[in-house]
Order: structure tokens, then sequence, then C-alpha cells
């Protein structure tokens, strides 16, 4: 896929904006996952693009030029012209965002990405760091009510499963005090109503993942060396190779009780073959959207899926499968980009020049970054730590053209220029363990912001 950038003309501080598969019979959920010691001998395997889909893709309008009033009014002529439930389908990358993402971003790809970033940033408002909370480590609310208390009950969304992610075992001063090696929750599962299917064109199910949090995420991330993924077991391709520690973080399971946690993985792909049987007769998609660490997460599954052929369907259908990633940093290498792309795996990267996650791990151990790029470029002298914070990205997303005026005596900025949104403390914790300190080990309650409006 080619790295593509966007350049939008904004102001805050310094800144300008500068911006498939074989299908393989698996039935999670009713057959537990094939051990890797279940190895079969490798088979030829056909490459299926999701753009081979017969649906109808109509021309876009040219967006180029457009102020803010008239970006409006372009949206408005979209949705009567053709509308996202014409266009769903190059809205999540059939033809890899070709002309979508320049000379201007289109609204309705705007729109949607921010859509998916709000999903995203529902999951730190809702993990609970409080130690002495009951739900420490996992949501603070049920299922049923988690988009309602975050603010996004209009979403047309239902959440259907919380996802579990454990980190290796850490024993290690000075964090041999850290909480055991038990599941976490990393994410949710949601699946669009009938009344949003029918305004997005599919049932579109949606996997979100937060980012780093806890000491042991942050050690997992350390472990920057590249390991085959050898996810499917009909055909390891030892040569496909990714980072060791999200691996771990996607393939471990819980070793602190006798009866423990599933790995991420596995509580994955059984719910996801669980929805696409129970959708079996409708037009469904697959969007993975996750921020930092998640992103990282949020790609391995969509390699997964369509490395298994999970979302191959027996009339030769092939399930979109797409990653709207924040801020993510490098998984693979270059056959692991390669591969995806072969798979029909389309990936969105929103990401900040100035964002060194997004350049981690280096390109020197071989990693390479998979999909289009859709590049800001800000900077906040007095909150350095905004270059990779969420809400931030989903802000200037959202007001790319819209100028504030700060009055904080605390946080004053000249006139006519915007103020970087901070979108939690945990992001300046974040921040200092990366630039100033290898080991910051401090209260947890430190990484995460329990307030973020």
């Amino acid at each position: 896929m080619a790295t593509t950038t966007l350049k939008l003309n904004l102001n805050i501080n310094h800144v300008t904006f500068s911006e498939t598969t074989r299908p393989v019979s698996h039935s999670f959920g009713q057959v537990s996952l094939p051990r890797k010691s279940d190895h079969v001998s490798s088979t030829s395997r056909r490459s299926v693009s999701s753009s081979s889909s017969s649906s109808v893709l109509v021309p876009l309008i040219d967006m180029s030029s457009s102020s803010s009033s008239s970006t409006s009014a372009a949206v408005a002529m979209v949705h009567k012209v053709a509308g996202l439930a014409r266009l769903w389908r190059q809205i999540h990358g059939c033809n890899d965002w070709e002309h979508l993402v320049e000379p201007t971003l289109h609204p309705l790809l705007r729109r949607e990405v921010i859509r998916y970033g709000e999903f995203v940033t529902a999951c730190y408002k809702a993990f609970d760091l409080d130690p002495n909370s009951k739900r420490y480590l996992t949501c603070k609310f049920g299922k049923k009510s988690l988009l309602k208390e975050v603010g996004l009950e209009s979403s047309g969304y239902e959440v259907t499963k919380y996802i579990y992610a454990t980190p290796p075992d850490i024993n290690i001063p000075p964090i041999q005090n850290s909480p055991p090696s038990c599941g976490r929750w990393i994410g949710y599962v949601a699946v669009s109503s009938d009344e949003t299917s029918e305004r997005l064109g599919r049932r579109d199910v949606v996997i979100t993942f937060r980012g780093t949090v806890t000491n042991s995420e942050w050690i997992a991330n350390l472990m920057s060396s590249l390991t085959p993924a050898r996810l499917d077991p009909h055909n390891h391709r030892p040569d496909v190779k990714v980072e060791s520690g999200f691996l771990t973080l996607y393939t471990c399971e819980e070793t602190s009780t006798k009866f423990g946690l599933e790995s991420c993985r596995e509580q994955l792909l059984s719910e996801i073959s669980r929805l696409l049987n129970k959708y079996k007769s409708e037009e469904v998609s697959i969007t993975m959207a996750g921020h930092s660490m998640g992103s990282a997460l949020a790609l391995l599954l969509a390699y997964d899926i369509a490395e298994l052929g999970l979302n191959k369907r027996t009339n030769k259908e092939v399930v979109p499968v797409s990653v709207f990633s924040f801020g993510g940093p490098r998984v693979g290498n270059s056959r692991f980009k390669q591969r995806c792309e072969e798979l029909g795996v389309k990936v969105l990267r929103v990401v900040n020049v100035n964002d060194p996650i997004t350049k981690m791990p280096g390109v020197f151990g071989g990693y390479e970054h998979v999909g289009v790029e859709l590049v800001l470029d800000f900077f906040n002298m007095q909150n350095p730590s905004c270059v990779h914070d969420l809400e931030t990205y989903i802000s200037l997303l959202r007001y790319p053209k819209e100028e504030h005026q700060e009055h904080d005596d605390d946080h004053h900025h000249h006139n006519g220029r915007r103020k970087a949104i901070n979108g939690g403390d945990f992001i300046n914790k974040a921040m200092e363990f990366l630039s100033f300190n290898m080991f910051p080990w401090r209260n947890p309650m430190n990484y995460l912001s329990q307030s973020q409006n």
C-alpha cells in the first residue's frame, strides 16, 4: 500500500498541518483453537482483495478547496447524491483511500475516522485504575451501559463482548509488587443496530483497543524483537514476523488461576466467528480501531482474521477487514506488511509526525508500517505530551479550520492560535516514561486520568 500525506492548513503554536485468502475451516467458540504443534503442511493460497466485491462504487464529489461553511454543504450534497450506505466500501479503504485523503480529507471519511476514534476513547474513559475498586483493571461499567456512560448512547451500537489481554509475567525490581499476570480489560466488541446498519449500508462489527496504561504493558511494549507470528496452524509462514511484545499480549493466556481467561486472541476470534455466523445473511464489515499499543493489537487481529480466512464466506464473498489506527507503532517486518496487502487488510494510519510512538520500533530492526497514512503535524510547547494524545488527534480532525482563543492564565496562547487538548494524565506519564526515565514505576492511578470528559 502506498503512503499518502494529507495537508491541512491549521494553526496550533508553531504548527501547520501537513499532513487475500484461502478459506480454512475454523469454528472458534465451538472448537478450541488448534495448538501450534498441530502443524499441517503448507497449501497454496489465493489472494483476494476486499475491492473485488461486485458492489457498485459511486464516484466521489470533489471536496478540494472547501471552506468551513462549504464543507457542511458538501457533506449534505454527498448524502443526497450517494450517502454513506453507497460509499462505505470506499470509506473503508477498498481502493486504499485513493482521492479521499488528498488534496483534502473527504468529509465522509473524516466523520468516520472521528467516529471510530471516539469508540477508542471510550476504552480509556471506562478503564478502572483505582486499586481500591472491585473493578480494578477492568471496565467500570456493564456491557449494556458502557456506551451510555461514556457519552456514546446515540452511537447506534450494542456492546457484545469485553476483551481482556494478559501481559507477560514480570517479577523484576522495582515492579515485583505489581498485580499478578492476570487479564486486563483492553477493549470491547460492538455491533451496529438494525437502524444504524441501514444507514451505514451494512452490519458493522467494531473491535476497539485502548493503548498502554499498566506497568507490565509498558514492559511488553519494550520487547522489541521480531518473532514469527505463526498464527495459522496450517501454514506457519516463518518469514512473517511481528514484534514479540505485541504478539505476547495478543496470545498469552491467564495463568494466575486454574480456570483463567483465554488469550485475547481466542476471545476475539470466537466472538467474531459467532457474529459472522449470526449475520451470515447480511452484508457485514469488520472494523478494528485502536490507539498506540491498541493499534498494534488491532492490526494483529485484522491479519489473523484474514490469514485464517474467517472473513471468507461460502459464496466466495470476502467480508472487508479494515483498521483505523491512531498513533500506532510499527508491528511487523516487510513480509508481514506484504502479507497484509495480499490478504486485503486495509489500514488507515492517523499519525502525528511529532509522535515518537509512531516511530517505534525503529526501521533498523527490520520493521515497516502497514497501510495508508493520514499525516498530522502538531506540537504544543506548554504540553509536549499532546503529541500522542488521542483526544488531540480527534479534536483536530473534528475542527480542522477553527481557531480557539484560550483565556486560561495557566495555558495562555497568542491570539489566533488554538490550544492543544490534553486527553488525560496517562499521556503525560507515558511521555515522561519514554523521554526522561526508563523505570518510572509509580502508582498505576497516575497513568490515567479518572475524569476524562
